[in-house]
């Protein structure tokens, strides 16, 4: 069956390519802290202070992200030779629980209705990198991101974030052209990232960079690419899914590879685009039930340390 996305815009937003003390410190400082000189400090013998201020009740503050798993067990067999195995780089999970948010693990080959029950228990979707774009794969891929727009339709901000091969998939998907993508050798390096001229970054994974942080993304070489000039960074018009082709989780979370940037920078950019991620999933309205979601988190799994194994991930939750 054919499902027709032609009401799914992507808009491409970018393309590859000493300590001071005392009165002098406050007095230097009164810009940058206008309130230290008079900001008081509360003694457990002073009144009890206001109490803070209530959280919006529209957020929802114990977001959970599902992350679709991909065949194979992350090593090229070398971890598990299961013909069923799938796996979830560990990075994509530590990714999302910086940002302040749980995981739940979408079995890609796990029964049709065991998956759609997980996608109840989740504000938001991860598709992550690999290999795999044809057969049983490409097809929950397709199934899932269906879903996922049904539920933006029927009122639940429920976004999505595809990295590498997910956003590939959804560009196949979204056209229903498995041959619009074009071949690029592999980089394997860090390099920059070039915004188209004119690009209006409000609403976009960008809006919340501080200024420095944006104009390095240009001239520094902080984040990590698989590939050489392409459409790099692209969202959508009337969904809140967000495509990367390169890889935001692996500068503060891998180390397999010495072409990783890890800089300080580097690692704002991974922190930038978890906390847009989980705070787009913090809008979603849906709230299930909570023993369910402590049954089915990726916390009921182990990773597997894969460092040894190889060129590939640190660690990886194998699922067979």
């Amino acid at each position: 069956m054919v499902h027709h996305f032609n009401y799914l815009l992507l808009i491409p937003l970018m393309v590859a390519a000493a300590a001071a003390a005392g009165d002098e410190f406050m007095n230097e400082n009164s810009q940058l802290f206008p309130s230290a000189a008079t900001t008081a400090i509360h003694l457990p013998s002073d009144p009890v202070p206001p109490s803070c201020p209530a959280l919006n009740p529209n957020l929802n503050y114990r977001p959970v992200i599902g992350i679709l798993s991909h065949p194979g067990d992350g090593a090229s067999g070398r971890l598990s030779n299961d013909t069923n195995a799938s796996y979830i780089a560990a990075s994509y999970v530590k990714f999302v629980e910086s940002a302040g948010a749980r995981v739940i693990p979408l079995i890609y080959n796990e029964p049709p209705q065991l998956l759609e029950k997980k996608l109840n228990l989740v504000n938001g979707v991860l598709f992550t990198g690999g290999w795999a774009k044809t057969g049983l794969y490409f097809s929950t891929v397709q199934t899932v991101f269906k879903k996922v727009l049904e539920k933006n339709d029927a009122g639940d901000h429920f976004p999505v974030i595809a990295i590498c091969l997910g956003f590939e998939l959804l560009t196949m998907i979204i056209s229903q052209n498995q041959s619009i993508l074009e071949q690029f050798s592999a980089a394997d390096q860090a390099a920059t990232l070039q915004f188209i001229a004119n690009t209006n970054l409000n609403g976009t994974v960008f809006q919340r960079f501080p200024p420095d942080l944006l104009q390095k993304l240009s001239t520094d070489c902080i984040v990590m690419q698989n590939h050489h000039v392409y459409v790099s960074t692209v969202m959508g018009q009337h969904y809140p899914v967000t495509g990367f082709q390169w890889h935001p989780g692996k500068n503060a979370f891998e180390w397999g590879l010495s072409t990783i940037p890890h800089s300080e920078d580097a690692v704002r950019v991974t922190q930038h685009v978890a906390n847009f991620f989980v705070s787009e999933a913090r809008k979603s309205s849906n709230r299930p039930p909570a023993r369910e979601v402590l049954d089915n988190l990726i916390y009921n799994y182990t990773p597997t340390y894969g460092g040894k194994a190889g060129r590939g991930y640190d660690e990886v939750y194998i699922f067979t």
